[in-house]
């Protein structure tokens, strides 16, 4: 008789999304093989001076490679698809997602430099892809986007369902709704773990339609009939988009597009078939002066006050295509992501100082979320009915919340976990528990740099912004012991030369008397002269100033 064959232990490990907003990316690994969700970029924190954008440390990843089966999409989003590009480079992994996810990461790939074809592989709703010991079925959900997808993955150890990004719109712009039918057998059948998506989970109630964005849309046309309107929203989400479009051919417009991102997503959408336009009414950015006003709609990105967005240039007078004057409206149609605020207040009151008209999500319904509040969430639960929870996605708050709507549900609070990032997530046949960790945290991305800048360097730049530098250049000739030439000083962040002479005199005679004290003393070594420099410059700055500038003593020797 053959022995049954003993299931092993069911890993899983959050290396993003845990404890903050974007960089989304799970780990599922059951003994020999590995598959991650989503590979995610987010935005940087106000300290974080020069980072363009964060990605997850994919260490442990790059540890593992040769177990990794493959990547799965849920959706095209940057917080989910935007730092795949970057550990392209550093692994080669089989990628899974729907036509438009994939579509758009194509276009981001063209970007960078990848050294090897990537498998990118088209899946359809209802697709189930095996690879390893995993089964991976593509479940439809609504979400701000079209053809997002949340992920029932079945392995030996049992099923686990990962929502993505998900609500419950029953009138959608385009597609059906979420696949109720398909996550309540599912549920039947057995769920051992749910990771739920936990960004709306303070909000009491059910997310509006995606529709009553369009008929706040077409309101706002009706009554602005003379002005030309300028629309930011999210460059991903296509259905806002085809509302926008779809309203301005309805009121005579022609239509313009700027940013990139929002260029990139709609030539993908159009180029795959999830959105149409006449063939007359796009027209180019350079062109809108060729018609009048009240005829033209601009789309564009920028709803997150990126200082090199569209429409952060548009407010501050740099854009080289379009000027906006008291004739102009601007929409934001869009929230602010937490963390950004103050940048988009800022557009915000540039908009206003400058006699443009600005109508926003709390003003009038030109948004709504596309994420679940509590009754869609809890619905979820429902339908699935799992053994072990866990809230992803979201700030600590986020996932507190979640986690009280998954103990008002009737799931045990032992079955109930919120890992840090790194934290190893273990499912065995007798329980679940947090049985270790792994290297985690996060990648800042300067340039074409991936990791290159670290705390020190972070430091090091918040102090030049704080209190500035000083150098302080001299030239010595160590054979005679004497000074050659300086020390001169140079100043930039810290005082006005021409406005202090007096102190930068003192600091140069401070210098000057230093480096003469340690030649005195046979002191030859330029690192000990240095040390020597910033300690005597550092107490007098410090006592006439108040200040700790960076000081960079810099010694020639002849």
């Amino acid at each position: 008789m053959a022995r049954k064959k003993q299931i092993g232990n069911l890993k899983v490990i959050m290396l993003g999304g845990m404890n903050e907003i974007g960089k989304n990316l799970a780990v599922i690994e059951y003994e020999d093989d590995i598959i991650m969700v989503d590979c995610g970029m987010g935005f940087p924190d106000e300290d974080m001076l020069g980072v363009d954008l964060v990605i997850p440390d994919t260490k442990y990843l790059e540890d593992n490679c040769d177990r990794i089966r493959g990547l799965f999409i849920t959706h095209g989003h940057e917080d989910h698809i935007g730092a795949i590009p970057y550990i392209l480079r550093k692994f080669d992994v089989p990628i899974y997602g729907t036509n438009l996810a994939l579509g758009i990461l194509e276009n981001k790939l063209a970007e960078h430099t990848v050294t090897f074809a990537p498998k990118l592989n088209v899946v359809r709703v209802g697709d189930v892809i095996k690879v390893g010991q995993f089964e991976v079925e593509f479940i439809r959900v609504n979400h701000s986007i079209a053809d997002a997808c949340c992920l029932a993955i079945k392995t030996p150890a049992g099923t686990i369902l990962h929502t993505g990004d998900f609500k419950l719109d029953l009138t959608p712009i385009e597609g059906e709704m979420l696949d109720i039918t398909r996550l309540g057998q599912l549920g039947q059948e057995g769920i051992k773990l749910l990771m739920c998506e936990s960004t709306n989970a303070e909000r009491p109630g059910y997310t509006p339609s995606e529709k009553k964005v369009g008929q706040a849309l077409n309101n706002i046309f009706m009554m602005n009939s003379d002005k030309r309107i300028v629309i930011a929203t999210f460059s991903s989400n296509v259905h806002r988009v085809q509302q926008i479009i779809n309203i301005s051919i309805a009121h005579g417009r022609k239509v313009a597009i700027t940013g990139r991102s929002m260029l990139n997503v709609v030539s993908a959408a159009l180029r795959l078939g999830y959105m149409t336009l006449p063939e007359d009414l796009l027209i180019d950015l350079s062109d809108i002066d060729r018609y009048s006003p009240e005829k033209v709609t601009i789309i564009t990105t920028g709803t997150q006050g990126e200082p090199m967005s569209a429409l952060y240039r548009m407010a501050f007078g740099s854009h080289d295509k379009v000027k906006l004057t008291p004739s102009d409206l601007v929409v934001i149609s869009a929230s602010a992501i937490p963390g950004n605020e103050k940048m988009v207040t800022k557009i915000i009151n540039e908009l206003v100082k400058n006699g443009i008209g600005v109508f926003k999500d709390d003003s009038v319904a030109v948004h709504v979320s596309g994420h679940a509040c509590q009754e869609e969430i809890k619905l979820m639960m429902a339908l699935t009915r799992p053994l072990y929870f866990i809230p992803i996605h979201g700030e600590y708050k986020h996932l507190a919340a979640n986690r009280a709507l998954a103990l008002d549900m009737g799931i045990p609070a032992e079955n109930i976990f919120i890992p840090n990032l790194g934290d190893v997530v273990e499912i065995t046949p007798d329980g679940a528990s947090i049985s270790g960790t792994v290297p985690a945290g996060k990648l800042l991305i300067d340039g074409y740099g991936i990791g290159d800048i670290g705390a020190v360097v972070l430091r090091d730049r918040k102090h030049l912004a704080q209190d500035g530098i000083i150098a302080i250049v001299t030239s010595i000739d160590f054979t005679y012991r004497t000074v050659l030439s300086g020390p001169d000083v140079v100043s930039r962040g810290f005082v006005y030369v021409k406005e202090s002479e007096e102190l930068v005199e003192s600091i140069r005679q401070i210098a000057e008397d230093t480096v003469n004290d340690c030649l005195d003393h046979n002191i030859m070594d330029h690192t000990e002269i240095k040390a020597e420099i910033k300690t005597a410059l550092s107490k007098f700055i410090f006592i006439n100033t108040g200040r700790k500038p960076m000081i960079l003593p810099i010694i020639m020797s002849v």
